[in-house]
């Protein structure tokens, strides 16, 4: 079976979004940046019928536990927006 995603193998499932018939499984895709010393992170939404979408690396941060911290700032209501903004 193929990844969901680039990056699947180094995501964390952050959760569900639901609105209307619509279902998003959200993921938190957290890479190191050597050159920098520090992480990047991005966000996946995959559609319960496969349709995905993801940001650009909207997260730099010294350590991923600082990521997570601001990941969980955000509501489903920035999130959905973050899904209707995202390109197919």
């Amino acid at each position: 079976m193929s990844q969901p995603f680039p990056g699947r193998d180094r995501s964390r499932h952050m959760g569900e979004l639901k609105r209307g018939d619509s279902r998003w499984d959200v993921f938190l895709e957290l890479q190191p940046d050597a050159d920098l010393g520090a992480v990047r992170g991005r966000i996946h939404f995959v559609a319960s019928g496969g349709a995905r979408r993801s940001t650009g690396w909207v997260f730099l941060e010294w350590h991923e536990k600082e990521i997570l911290d601001r990941f969980g700032e955000f509501s489903a209501v920035e999130l959905l927006q973050f899904v209707e903004a995202t390109p197919e």
